[in-house]
């Protein structure tokens, strides 16, 4: 297998679909799909947050997918309010494990990307285990009874305006575990000056949900 990092393009069900992928060397054993935050305020795959996801995953031994939703950068489509991303997401977990059969699938998110991953990352059979970081359960709906048995980590910043600390325990109390809520002090929505602390808090993790194997 030729080594893939770069800038990709897949197919989606909007068309043409932009992606970034870092492949790491050796054998793909496990891989990441990370998805950005809202596009109509900016957000894409170079979002900061989203940059140290894929970074710290790439550095964890992942083979890291970041993708632009449908009409973001130079994804074809236009914006559906959270509906049709479902299905961008769909098609990039599709490339992901059809480029790595047989590699463990984690799926991670900010914000909006964390409320689009959320369903699919439960209900999607590939997918091992799921991030949320500055989940925006204050400004979407979410039902906790949803049935979701797999290893789950929800980091948020202490002073998130979009996902009160005390809404998401709330919010994760309700879930089935394994379940992991990590509340960075200081932090807003976006880490600023705290993504450091973000990046460890993953590292750890991912370490102990996907434990490297010594490759002979």
């Amino acid at each position: 297998m030729t080594d893939l990092s770069g800038n990709i393009f897949f197919d989606g069900p909007a068309g043409r679909i932009e992606g970034l992928i870092k492949e790491g060397p050796g054998k793909v054993t496990r891989a990441a799909v990370v998805c950005h935050p809202h596009p109509l305020f900016g957000g894409t795959m170079h979002n900061k947050v989203v940059f140290r996801l894929a970074r710290v995953l790439n550095e964890s031994g992942f083979a890291v997918l970041r993708f632009n939703f449908r009409g973001v950068g130079r994804s074809q489509g236009e914006h559906d309010q959270g509906v049709g991303e479902k299905e961008d997401l769909l098609a990039a977990i599709d490339f992901v494990t059809n480029r790595y059969p047989g590699a463990e699938l984690l799926l991670a998110g900010f914000s909006f990307g964390a409320m689009v991953m959320w369903p699919m990352a439960c209900e999607e059979e590939r997918a091992k285990a799921l991030i949320a970081a500055g989940f925006p359960v204050s400004r979407y709906v979410f039902d906790p009874a949803i049935a979701c048995v797999k290893p789950k980590l929800f980091v948020q910043g202490e002073l998130d305006q979009f996902g009160e600390p005390e809404d998401l325990r709330r919010f994760v109390e309700a879930l089935s575990g394994p379940k992991q809520l990590e509340i960075v002090e200081g932090a807003d929505h976006f880490f600023e000056g705290r993504l450091s602390r973000l990046t460890e808090i993953v590292a750890a993790f991912v370490s102990e949900h996907f434990p490297l194997v010594e490759q002979r």
